[in-house]
Protein backbone atom coordinates (compact mmCIF):
# COMPACT_ATOMS: atom_id res chain seq x y z
CA UNK A 1 0.00 0.00 0.00
CA UNK A 2 0.98 3.81 -0.52
CA UNK A 3 1.27 5.45 2.42
CA UNK A 4 2.30 8.81 1.37
CA UNK A 5 -0.02 11.77 1.95
CA UNK A 6 -1.29 13.58 -1.06
CA UNK A 7 -0.56 17.17 -1.38
CA UNK A 8 -4.32 18.21 -0.16
CA UNK A 9 -3.12 16.13 3.11
CA UNK A 10 -0.14 17.59 3.65
CA UNK A 11 -1.80 20.88 3.50
CA UNK A 12 -3.93 19.96 5.77
CA UNK A 13 -1.06 18.43 8.21
CA UNK A 14 0.89 21.32 8.01
CA UNK A 15 -2.22 23.40 8.81
CA UNK A 16 -3.24 22.12 12.09
CA UNK A 17 0.12 21.30 13.30
CA UNK A 18 1.10 25.01 12.60
CA UNK A 19 -2.63 26.08 14.66
CA UNK A 20 -1.30 23.77 17.59
CA UNK A 21 2.56 24.96 17.61
CA UNK A 22 0.62 28.54 17.86
CA UNK A 23 -2.34 27.64 20.28
CA UNK A 24 -1.16 24.57 22.72
CA UNK A 25 2.12 24.45 24.13
CA UNK A 26 2.27 22.63 27.49
CA UNK A 27 1.89 26.18 29.34
CA UNK A 28 -1.31 27.03 27.88
CA UNK A 29 -2.72 23.77 28.45
CA UNK A 30 -2.61 23.99 31.73
CA UNK A 31 -4.38 27.29 31.51
CA UNK A 32 -8.02 25.07 29.39
CA UNK A 33 -8.17 22.75 31.87
CA UNK A 34 -9.08 25.12 34.49
CA UNK A 35 -11.73 26.61 32.33
CA UNK A 36 -15.52 25.51 32.25
CA UNK A 37 -15.72 21.63 31.07
CA UNK A 38 -11.72 21.53 31.27
CA UNK A 39 -11.41 22.67 27.39
CA UNK A 40 -11.14 26.08 25.54
CA UNK A 41 -14.25 27.32 23.58
CA UNK A 42 -11.29 29.82 21.68
CA UNK A 43 -9.43 26.61 20.59
CA UNK A 44 -12.29 25.16 19.18
CA UNK A 45 -13.42 28.24 17.41
CA UNK A 46 -10.09 27.95 16.07
CA UNK A 47 -10.72 24.05 14.99
CA UNK A 48 -14.00 25.30 13.57
CA UNK A 49 -12.27 28.14 11.98
CA UNK A 50 -10.07 25.76 9.68
CA UNK A 51 -12.91 23.63 8.89
CA UNK A 52 -11.83 20.80 10.51
CA UNK A 53 -15.02 20.26 12.68
CA UNK A 54 -16.54 19.58 9.09
CA UNK A 55 -13.55 17.38 7.82
CA UNK A 56 -15.25 13.94 7.51
CA UNK A 57 -18.63 14.81 7.00
CA UNK A 58 -20.04 15.23 3.02
CA UNK A 59 -19.90 18.46 1.23
CA UNK A 60 -23.37 18.17 0.84
CA UNK A 61 -24.27 18.56 4.43
CA UNK A 62 -21.87 21.16 4.60
CA UNK A 63 -18.73 19.48 5.59
CA UNK A 64 -15.51 18.69 3.24
CA UNK A 65 -15.81 15.31 2.42
CA UNK A 66 -12.52 14.02 4.23
CA UNK A 67 -12.24 10.22 4.78
CA UNK A 68 -10.40 8.17 7.21
CA UNK A 69 -7.01 9.83 5.99
CA UNK A 70 -7.63 13.27 7.23
CA UNK A 71 -8.86 11.97 10.57
CA UNK A 72 -6.05 10.17 11.38
CA UNK A 73 -3.74 13.32 10.43
CA UNK A 74 -5.80 15.38 12.60
CA UNK A 75 -5.99 12.76 15.81
CA UNK A 76 -2.46 12.54 15.27
CA UNK A 77 -1.72 16.14 15.85
CA UNK A 78 -4.12 16.36 18.55
CA UNK A 79 -2.35 13.38 20.51
CA UNK A 80 1.13 15.23 20.05
CA UNK A 81 -0.12 18.60 21.21
CA UNK A 82 -2.12 17.03 23.67
CA UNK A 83 -5.62 17.92 23.17
CA UNK A 84 -8.36 18.63 25.41
CA UNK A 85 -11.30 19.93 23.29
CA UNK A 86 -13.72 16.99 22.49
CA UNK A 87 -12.57 16.19 18.76
CA UNK A 88 -12.97 12.67 19.42
CA UNK A 89 -16.80 12.81 21.25
CA UNK A 90 -18.20 15.54 18.68
CA UNK A 91 -16.70 14.95 15.32
CA UNK A 92 -15.42 11.10 15.39
CA UNK A 93 -18.30 9.45 17.65
CA UNK A 94 -21.08 12.06 17.68
CA UNK A 95 -20.26 12.82 13.57
CA UNK A 96 -20.30 9.18 12.93
CA UNK A 97 -23.14 8.23 14.11
CA UNK A 98 -24.94 10.95 12.13
CA UNK A 99 -23.07 10.50 8.79
CA UNK A 100 -23.90 6.73 8.88
CA UNK A 101 -27.60 6.84 10.21
CA UNK A 102 -28.93 10.03 10.33
CA UNK A 103 -31.58 11.41 8.41
CA UNK A 104 -31.65 14.12 6.11
CA UNK A 105 -33.66 16.30 8.70
CA UNK A 106 -31.37 15.41 11.15
CA UNK A 107 -28.27 16.13 9.70
CA UNK A 108 -29.69 19.55 8.62
CA UNK A 109 -30.30 19.77 12.39
CA UNK A 110 -26.80 18.83 13.88
CA UNK A 111 -23.96 18.99 11.40
CA UNK A 112 -23.67 23.12 10.44
CA UNK A 113 -24.11 23.45 14.16
CA UNK A 114 -20.86 20.81 14.89
CA UNK A 115 -19.19 22.38 11.53
CA UNK A 116 -19.15 25.92 13.13
CA UNK A 117 -18.61 24.78 16.24
CA UNK A 118 -21.30 26.15 18.14
CA UNK A 119 -22.64 22.41 19.34
CA UNK A 120 -20.65 19.45 20.85
CA UNK A 121 -21.93 16.26 21.47
CA UNK A 122 -21.47 13.11 23.62
CA UNK A 123 -21.91 9.26 23.37
CA UNK A 124 -23.60 7.90 26.03
CA UNK A 125 -22.82 4.10 26.53
CA UNK A 126 -20.90 2.84 29.28
CA UNK A 127 -23.41 1.04 31.70
CA UNK A 128 -22.01 -0.02 35.49
CA UNK A 129 -21.57 -3.50 34.95
CA UNK A 130 -20.99 -3.95 30.66
CA UNK A 131 -17.46 -3.60 30.88
CA UNK A 132 -16.46 -2.93 26.95
CA UNK A 133 -19.53 -5.24 25.72
CA UNK A 134 -21.53 -2.68 23.32
CA UNK A 135 -24.97 -4.85 23.64
CA UNK A 136 -24.43 -5.00 27.19
CA UNK A 137 -27.00 -2.30 27.64
CA UNK A 138 -30.24 -2.03 30.73
CA UNK A 139 -31.01 1.94 29.88
CA UNK A 140 -34.54 1.22 28.21
CA UNK A 141 -36.84 2.99 25.88
CA UNK A 142 -39.91 2.55 25.51
CA UNK A 143 -42.23 3.68 22.90
CA UNK A 144 -44.96 6.47 24.01
CA UNK A 145 -47.10 7.27 21.16
CA UNK A 146 -45.22 9.12 18.56
CA UNK A 147 -42.12 9.03 20.66
CA UNK A 148 -39.91 7.49 23.21
CA UNK A 149 -39.05 7.17 26.89
CA UNK A 150 -35.86 6.84 28.14
CA UNK A 151 -35.04 5.71 31.96
CA UNK A 152 -31.32 4.00 32.92
CA UNK A 153 -27.69 5.39 33.66
CA UNK A 154 -24.66 5.72 31.79
CA UNK A 155 -20.94 6.32 32.92
CA UNK A 156 -17.79 7.90 31.92
CA UNK A 157 -19.40 9.87 29.73
CA UNK A 158 -16.29 12.08 27.44
CA UNK A 159 -17.70 15.69 27.10
CA UNK A 160 -20.98 14.99 28.97
CA UNK A 161 -20.94 17.69 31.05
CA UNK A 162 -21.01 20.22 28.24
CA UNK A 163 -22.61 18.41 25.50
CA UNK A 164 -25.51 19.85 23.63
CA UNK A 165 -27.07 16.79 22.32
CA UNK A 166 -26.22 13.12 24.00
CA UNK A 167 -26.19 9.56 21.95
CA UNK A 168 -27.79 7.78 23.87
CA UNK A 169 -28.16 3.59 23.19
CA UNK A 170 -31.04 1.90 24.84
CA UNK A 171 -32.72 -1.16 24.63
CA UNK A 172 -36.18 -0.98 23.08
CA UNK A 173 -36.98 -4.86 23.28
CA UNK A 174 -35.08 -8.25 24.76
CA UNK A 175 -33.00 -9.03 27.92
CA UNK A 176 -29.64 -7.32 29.54
CA UNK A 177 -27.37 -9.01 27.11
CA UNK A 178 -29.19 -9.57 24.02
CA UNK A 179 -27.48 -8.57 20.64
CA UNK A 180 -31.23 -7.57 18.97
CA UNK A 181 -33.15 -4.62 20.25
CA UNK A 182 -30.54 -2.07 20.83
CA UNK A 183 -31.47 1.45 19.64
CA UNK A 184 -29.57 4.94 19.06
CA UNK A 185 -31.29 8.01 20.46
CA UNK A 186 -30.63 11.77 20.38
CA UNK A 187 -31.14 13.19 23.59
CA UNK A 188 -31.11 16.88 24.39
CA UNK A 189 -28.57 17.08 26.94
CA UNK A 190 -30.81 20.16 28.96
CA UNK A 191 -33.94 17.70 28.54
CA UNK A 192 -36.52 16.82 31.39
CA UNK A 193 -35.38 14.06 33.52
CA UNK A 194 -31.41 14.47 32.09
CA UNK A 195 -28.97 14.93 35.88
CA UNK A 196 -25.54 14.41 35.56
CA UNK A 197 -22.85 14.52 37.73
CA UNK A 198 -19.63 15.86 36.02
CA UNK A 199 -15.87 15.39 37.15
CA UNK A 200 -12.34 14.86 35.34
CA UNK A 201 -10.06 11.99 34.59
CA UNK A 202 -6.84 10.84 35.13
CA UNK A 203 -5.77 12.28 31.73
CA UNK A 204 -7.53 16.18 32.19
CA UNK A 205 -10.28 15.20 29.92
CA UNK A 206 -13.77 15.44 31.68
CA UNK A 207 -16.49 13.14 31.91
CA UNK A 208 -20.07 12.80 33.64
CA UNK A 209 -22.10 10.00 34.88
CA UNK A 210 -25.55 10.39 33.66
CA UNK A 211 -29.06 9.32 34.82
CA UNK A 212 -32.23 9.71 32.69
CA UNK A 213 -35.43 9.60 34.91
CA UNK A 214 -38.52 9.71 32.21
CA UNK A 215 -36.80 11.31 29.17
CA UNK A 216 -39.36 11.79 26.78
CA UNK A 217 -37.99 12.33 23.23
CA UNK A 218 -39.84 12.43 19.32
CA UNK A 219 -39.72 10.17 16.70
CA UNK A 220 -36.96 12.47 15.22
CA UNK A 221 -34.80 11.26 17.73
CA UNK A 222 -34.32 7.70 16.47
CA UNK A 223 -30.88 7.10 14.74
CA UNK A 224 -31.63 4.52 12.37
CA UNK A 225 -33.59 1.30 13.05
CA UNK A 226 -34.77 1.38 17.15
CA UNK A 227 -34.67 -2.36 17.47
CA UNK A 228 -31.68 -3.19 15.78
CA UNK A 229 -28.59 -0.80 15.79
CA UNK A 230 -25.88 -2.68 17.03
CA UNK A 231 -24.05 -3.16 13.80
CA UNK A 232 -24.01 0.96 13.33
CA UNK A 233 -22.85 1.15 17.20
CA UNK A 234 -19.62 -1.08 16.68
CA UNK A 235 -19.46 0.40 13.16
CA UNK A 236 -18.73 3.94 14.95
CA UNK A 237 -16.81 2.23 17.86
CA UNK A 238 -14.46 1.06 15.30
CA UNK A 239 -14.12 4.52 14.10
CA UNK A 240 -13.16 5.80 17.30
CA UNK A 241 -10.87 3.02 18.01
CA UNK A 242 -8.91 3.80 14.70
CA UNK A 243 -9.31 7.63 16.01
CA UNK A 244 -7.76 6.64 19.52
CA UNK A 245 -4.68 4.49 17.78
CA UNK A 246 -3.70 7.40 15.87
CA UNK A 247 -4.04 9.83 18.90
CA UNK A 248 -1.94 7.35 20.76
CA UNK A 249 0.78 7.24 17.55
CA UNK A 250 1.31 11.21 17.55
CA UNK A 251 1.35 11.05 21.69
CA UNK A 252 4.20 8.31 21.70
CA UNK A 253 6.10 10.21 19.01
CA UNK A 254 5.82 13.38 21.16
CA UNK A 255 6.94 11.49 24.20
CA UNK A 256 9.91 10.03 22.24
CA UNK A 257 11.16 13.33 21.34
CA UNK A 258 10.68 15.12 24.62
CA UNK A 259 12.96 11.46 26.24
CA UNK A 260 15.46 11.89 23.80
CA UNK A 261 15.75 15.92 24.21
CA UNK A 262 16.00 15.48 28.08
CA UNK A 263 18.60 12.60 28.05
CA UNK A 264 20.50 14.82 25.15
CA UNK A 265 20.75 17.29 28.28
CA UNK A 266 20.37 16.14 31.57
CA UNK A 267 23.68 15.05 32.93
CA UNK A 268 25.03 12.47 34.70
CA UNK A 269 29.01 11.58 36.19
CA UNK A 270 29.73 15.05 34.53
CA UNK A 271 28.26 13.85 30.76
CA UNK A 272 24.84 13.60 29.36
CA UNK A 273 22.88 10.26 30.36
CA UNK A 274 22.22 10.19 26.61
CA UNK A 275 25.69 9.26 25.92
CA UNK A 276 25.53 6.07 27.58
CA UNK A 277 25.11 3.42 24.72
CA UNK A 278 22.18 1.18 27.44
CA UNK A 279 19.75 4.35 27.21
CA UNK A 280 20.82 5.07 23.52
CA UNK A 281 19.21 1.60 23.13
CA UNK A 282 16.07 1.98 25.42
CA UNK A 283 15.52 4.97 22.65
CA UNK A 284 16.04 3.02 19.61
CA UNK A 285 13.13 0.75 20.98
CA UNK A 286 11.03 3.15 21.44
CA UNK A 287 11.05 4.22 18.16
CA UNK A 288 11.10 0.95 16.90
CA UNK A 289 7.45 0.16 19.23
CA UNK A 290 6.48 4.06 17.96
CA UNK A 291 7.08 2.81 14.33
CA UNK A 292 5.48 -0.17 14.67
CA UNK A 293 1.94 1.53 16.47
CA UNK A 294 2.30 3.57 13.06
CA UNK A 295 2.09 0.92 10.94
CA UNK A 296 -0.75 -0.24 12.49
CA UNK A 297 -2.27 2.89 12.89
CA UNK A 298 -2.30 3.24 9.10
CA UNK A 299 -3.80 -0.41 8.77
CA UNK A 300 -6.18 0.36 10.93
CA UNK A 301 -7.34 3.62 9.25
CA UNK A 302 -7.69 1.58 5.46
CA UNK A 303 -9.27 -1.10 7.11
CA UNK A 304 -12.31 1.56 7.87
CA UNK A 305 -13.78 1.13 4.17
CA UNK A 306 -13.55 -2.75 4.65
CA UNK A 307 -16.78 -3.78 3.11
CA UNK A 308 -16.94 -7.29 5.30
CA UNK A 309 -17.68 -6.06 8.90
CA UNK A 310 -16.24 -8.82 10.40
CA UNK A 311 -13.23 -8.09 8.51
CA UNK A 312 -13.11 -4.67 9.56
CA UNK A 313 -13.56 -6.01 13.02
CA UNK A 314 -10.57 -8.06 13.07
CA UNK A 315 -8.02 -5.39 11.51
CA UNK A 316 -9.04 -2.81 14.02
CA UNK A 317 -9.03 -5.33 17.22
CA UNK A 318 -5.45 -5.63 15.74
CA UNK A 319 -4.71 -2.36 15.72
CA UNK A 320 -5.29 -1.80 19.10
CA UNK A 321 -3.62 -4.79 20.60
CA UNK A 322 -0.32 -3.55 19.00
CA UNK A 323 -1.13 0.55 20.31
CA UNK A 324 -1.54 -1.22 23.52
CA UNK A 325 1.59 -2.85 23.84
CA UNK A 326 3.33 -0.21 22.16
CA UNK A 327 1.57 2.96 24.12
CA UNK A 328 2.84 1.24 27.30
CA UNK A 329 6.40 0.53 26.38
CA UNK A 330 6.89 3.60 25.38
CA UNK A 331 5.17 5.33 28.23
CA UNK A 332 7.00 3.61 30.67
CA UNK A 333 10.45 4.12 29.21
CA UNK A 334 9.68 7.84 28.62
CA UNK A 335 9.07 8.05 32.36
CA UNK A 336 11.67 6.16 33.76
CA UNK A 337 14.53 8.00 31.92
CA UNK A 338 13.38 10.98 33.16
CA UNK A 339 13.39 9.73 36.26
CA UNK A 340 11.37 11.36 39.62
CA UNK A 341 10.80 14.54 37.50
CA UNK A 342 8.53 12.36 34.97
CA UNK A 343 5.91 11.81 38.06
CA UNK A 344 5.51 15.11 38.42
CA UNK A 345 2.73 17.49 37.75
CA UNK A 346 4.88 19.97 36.50
CA UNK A 347 6.55 17.58 33.48
CA UNK A 348 4.24 17.16 30.38
CA UNK A 349 5.85 13.57 30.22
CA UNK A 350 3.63 12.12 33.07
CA UNK A 351 0.51 14.09 31.41
CA UNK A 352 1.26 12.07 27.77
CA UNK A 353 1.95 8.77 30.26
CA UNK A 354 -1.34 9.44 31.36
CA UNK A 355 -3.43 10.37 28.20
CA UNK A 356 -1.97 7.16 26.82
CA UNK A 357 -2.75 4.91 29.63
CA UNK A 358 -6.55 6.11 29.44
CA UNK A 359 -6.30 5.07 25.46
CA UNK A 360 -5.30 1.47 26.30
CA UNK A 361 -8.29 1.32 27.86
CA UNK A 362 -11.07 2.85 26.01
CA UNK A 363 -13.16 0.88 24.41
CA UNK A 364 -11.66 -2.28 25.11
CA UNK A 365 -8.48 -2.56 26.41
CA UNK A 366 -4.92 -4.97 24.82
CA UNK A 367 -6.20 -8.10 26.66
CA UNK A 368 -9.78 -7.57 25.36
CA UNK A 369 -8.70 -6.67 21.54
CA UNK A 370 -6.28 -10.47 21.83
CA UNK A 371 -9.06 -12.12 22.55
CA UNK A 372 -11.05 -10.39 19.65
CA UNK A 373 -8.20 -11.23 17.27
CA UNK A 374 -7.91 -14.97 18.33
CA UNK A 375 -11.80 -15.32 18.02
CA UNK A 376 -11.50 -13.99 14.87
CA UNK A 377 -8.79 -16.29 13.81
CA UNK A 378 -11.20 -19.27 15.26
CA UNK A 379 -8.38 -19.86 18.17
CA UNK A 380 -10.63 -19.76 20.80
Amino acid sequence: MDFDLNEEQRLLKESIDGLLTDSYDFESRKKYVKEKGGWSRTVWGKLAEQGLLGLPFAEADGGFGGGGVETMIVMEALGKALVLEPYLATVVIGGGFLRHAGSDGQKAAHVPSIVDGSKTLAFAQLEKNSRYDLFDVTTTAKKRGDGWVIDGEKFVVLNGENADTLIVTARTRGERRDKSGIGVFLVPANAKGVAKKSYPTQDGLHAADITFTGVEIGADAVLGNPDDSLALIERVVDEARIALCAEAVGLMDESLKTTVEYIKTRKQFGVAIGSFQSLQHRASDMFVATEQARSMSMFATMAADFEDAKERSNAVAAAKVQIGKSLKFVGQQAIQLHGGIGMTMEAKIGHYFKRLTMIENSFGDTDYHQRRVADGAGLI
